[in-house]
């Protein structure tokens, strides 16, 4: 039998990780300039279809099935394909027997943060690739950036036998994705032209959904209904409001010395990225000052970016892949055991410094092979068509180049 009330709750939170990729959408719409909303929209909305396909064909075993320790799976890197094509689940196929819930919400939940891992690369290479290349790149990284780090982090892959925690995705999400986002600025280089947020109210939209659906992502995460699942719902708003009111009260007092909604709502993603790594192994005291710190050290990095004249157009390296840095860093120095059993007690709390060790190795690792492999696949797909847009078809707009359509008449 089901645990109804677990059910509901699941429902719930998948339900609500979905609702971000279209809050991505708005998001970053409302960042990029009129003439490339759409491009970049559809760039999010088209990762919920084709990651959702190649999640069903063999993504969700590659991810979920066979384990390390028993030696059923590929080195520790890949699960097996026992579950391809969900082969042996049926809606009534219990999660676990502790966790009554069907394994069909785990499937669907899981996928939904398959959807967003590479949505969140495309708002640094905005307006410079094409909608072709970008197909290619979304498939084959979650295969082989993605995958491989679910499994290691929570698919009972290595890093997980090691002792490497992530409670949400600082590190198979935030942190692979922002990197790889820095790799594909590397690669794309600088923008021809330069724009202004073209709908600010557009990018309030993407942030209260972003908002709302982290609920889901970072309570959800602990797959219970719990004191576990309390805490990471409470420190999630925590850490996003202490950031948002940090980042707004730094610009105030730098640069144009005026508090900008851009400004806040940046703030606010920051907190999120950043505490979710940690969102259910600390307390409420450390998510406050994980929020402080997510302001101010992601805001140092938009501002090196700046320094470096690299085009991350919508500051995923510095506010996601710093985010999943800084988050995963703190995870090692404030966990806190009596908040969740299952971790050693971090730095703060009396611990040894091996899970601090544990989690600058595992990010070190995740941040680098993100970068590498995500140069090395543009590279690869260059061979085969374009990556990067024409002078012309930047200066068209890539609405009407690629998708022949126009969000705005003027």
């Amino acid at each position: 039998m089901f645990d109804i009330g677990l059910t509901t709750f699941m429902i719930l939170a998948t339900s609500l990780v979905m609702l971000m990729t279209p809050g991505l959408a708005f998001f970053y719409g409302g960042l990029g300039c009129k003439k490339n909303i759409l491009s970049i929209m559809m760039q999010s909305f088209v990762s919920m279809s084709i990651s959702s396909v190649i999640w069903f064909a063999f993504g969700y075993s590659l991810c979920f099935s066979g384990n390390h320790a028993a030696g059923t799976d590929f080195l520790g890197i890949f699960g097996n394909l026992d579950k391809a094509f969900f082969q042996g689940i049926t809606p009534s196929t219990l999660y676990s027997p502790e966790k009554r819930f069907p394994e069909y919400i785990f499937i669907a939940y899981q996928m939904m943060f398959a959807i967003i891992t590479p949505a969140l690369i495309t708002g640094a290479f905005i307006n410079r690739v094409s909608f072709k290349s970008y197909i290619l790149f979304l498939v084959f990284w979650q295969v082989f950036v993605y995958y491989p780090f679910v499994h290691m982090v929570w698919g009972g892959g290595l890093l997980a036998e090691w002792g490497v925690f992530d409670f949400a995705g600082g590190i198979t999400v935030h942190a692979t994705a922002g990197f790889a986002a820095l790799a594909s600025v590397y690669f794309v280089g600088r923008r021809n032209e330069r724009h202004f947020p073209n709908n600010i109210p557009l990018v309030a939209i993407g942030t209260a959904l972003l908002w709302f659906g982290w609920y889901g992502f970072n309570a959800g995460s602990e797959l219970a209904v719990n004191a576990i699942t309390v805490s990471a719902f409470l420190n999630t708003d925590t850490s996003a409001s202490f950031a948002a009111l940090t980042w707004l009260i730094i610009e105030w007092n730098t640069g144009n010395k005026k508090p900008t909604f851009i400004g806040l709502m940046t703030g606010a993603v920051a907190g999120l990225a950043t505490i979710t790594p940690a969102a259910g192994y600390v307390n409420i005291y450390a998510s406050a000052i994980i929020g402080i710190i997510a302001a101010i050290g992601c805001f140092l990095a938009v501002k090196y970016k700046e320094h470096k004249g690299w085009d991350d157009a919508l500051d995923v390296w510095g506010v996601h892949g710093m985010g999943g840095v800084i988050g995963t860093i703190c995870l090692g120095l404030f966990a806190d055991s009596r908040i969740n059993a299952s971790i050693p007690n971090g730095v703060f709390y009396g611990g040894d410094g091996m899970l601090l060790f544990k989690e600058i190795v595992a990010i070190l690792i995740a941040i680098t092979y993100a970068f590498f492999f995500t140069v090395a696949l543009f590279k690869i797909i260059n061979r085969f068509i374009p990556v990067k847009v024409s002078l012309e078809q930047e200066k068209e707009g890539l609405d009407m180049a690629f998708h022949g359509e126009i969000a705005r008449q003027i």
